[in-house]
């Protein structure tokens, strides 16, 4: 059942999800800022989404992305061009390529997510238990939003 959020006035929800909005940005930035790369945000998310979904073709990942499809294309050409992934014809449509993750991209993503989720840990363990339980219970409600955003 989907609450309606209807012990809080419009303006309340607002407020609260603006400042949810900024929290979650900050902290994005931040473990950027703890894992850097070479390559930037748009094409990590690409990637993950390959290692996850794929093989795919340029066309699915910027469906699954929401990107449009010049911008798919320029990000794998990145992603390639660094050896993260590589790209085949389409044994159905040769005017197609499928896409697919190298074992240089999974250790570069198990490596990001591995310093990314050390900092979290660090920071974690000089908050009080509570603080601790809430965060894990906000990490379930954002994936539930976030799945019942992909449908």
């Amino acid at each position: 059942m989907k609450g309606t959020g209807a012990t809080a006035t419009a303006e309340e929800l607002t407020e609260q999800a603006a400042r949810l909005r900024l929290a979650v940005n900050r902290m994005a930035r931040r473990l950027r800022q703890e894992a850097p790369t070479e390559i930037g945000p748009a094409s990590i998310a690409a990637l993950a989404t390959i290692e996850r979904s794929g093989p795919l073709t340029p066309s699915e990942l910027a469906r699954i992305e929401r990107i449009r499809r010049p911008t798919a294309t320029r990000v794998l050409a990145r992603l390639t061009e660094a050896g993260l992934v590589t790209r085949t014809a389409d044994p159905e449509d040769g005017r197609c390529a499928i896409v697919q993750i190298t074992p240089a991209g999974r250790r570069t993503l198990k490596g990001l997510r591995r310093r990314k989720t050390a900092y979290l840990a660090r920071t974690m363990r000089e908050l009080p238990d509570d603080d601790v339980a809430t965060l894990a219970r906000a990490a379930e409600i954002l994936e539930r939003v976030l799945e019942e955003g992909r449908e």
